[in-house]
């Protein structure tokens, strides 16, 4: 059962180290922000769907107590009430209509107690959205700090303007800060996940398939630049040397020992 089931544990510990990567490589960035912010939010939205698992149980006893009131009252009406006290004997017409009204009454009464039975699955599924609601916002956030991460600024004709951001020029660098921001991307939509794994509603897992779909868009558009970056000449000059193992000269053939 260890790997049917997401632990939240895990995916915030994940979010914590990858915040820990972002400090190291980009102390002064804008993204070390929010990935701190985004160690905040799964703590947050990680009690809200483990809160999530347990009922309602004032809603149930509510529900259980409308239940019992409106069952005595029908009692009251066909015990004590009985239909020759409410029409004449004789009378066909009052008959027929008091026994219309007492249809209606009931049928009024189910879709009621449907309603009542189903106002947990209700609640449950605002408080979803409401959460979920922040987490889509931060996922807009990251995409706006990738935006101005283009691989054209590695080209030696490439100008900026006045007015143009602070770029990022080393290749390995650009490739990395991408990376992190796909990274949170993914990290965002495994907690989008927890909430369908809370709550069992088919609103809910579709409401959290589209957090993990914009997620998805956004980190395969990030992908495309990483392609770019990794095709670049730059890119291959930044490459990192091989290690001492790799440098050293292989030892001279000796002559065999006659």
């Amino acid at each position: 059962m260890r790997y049917r089931t997401l632990d939240p544990k895990l995916i915030i510990e994940t979010a914590e180290k990858l915040e820990e990567r972002v400090a190291e490589r980009f102390p002064d960035a804008g993204l070390r922000g929010v990935a701190a912010e985004l160690v905040s939010l799964s703590r947050d939205l990680a009690k809200g769907a483990k809160a999530l698992e347990a009922p309602i149980w004032w809603l149930r006893v509510l529900i259980v107590a409308a239940v019992v009131a409106g069952t005595l009252m029908f009692l009251f009406v066909g015990t004590v009430l009985p239909f020759d006290r409410i029409s004449k004997p004789g009378d066909a017409v009052q008959s027929v209509q008091g026994i219309e009204a007492s249809l209606n009454m009931v049928i009024l009464a189910i879709v009621g107690f449907v309603a009542l039975i189903r106002s947990e699955e209700r609640i449950k599924r605002k408080q979803v959205f409401r959460q979920l609601h922040g987490l889509r916002s931060l996922i807009h956030v990251i995409d706006m700090h990738q935006l101005t991460k283009d691989p054209a600024t590695l080209s030696a004709s490439f100008k900026p303007t006045a007015h143009s951001p602070a770029r990022i020029t080393n290749a390995a660098d650009l490739a990395r800060y991408l990376d992190y921001c796909s990274e949170m991307l993914s990290i965002t939509g495994k907690i989008a996940a927890l909430f369908a794994q809370s709550v069992n509603d088919d609103v809910v897992i579709d409401g959290v398939n589209d957090i993990e779909n914009l997620a998805s868009n956004l980190s395969r558009k990030i992908w495309q630049k990483i392609t770019l970056i990794e095709s670049h000449p730059a890119a291959q000059q930044s490459a990192p040397a091989p290690g001492p193992a790799s440098q050293a000269a292989p030892p001279p053939l000796r002559a065999p020992k006659r």
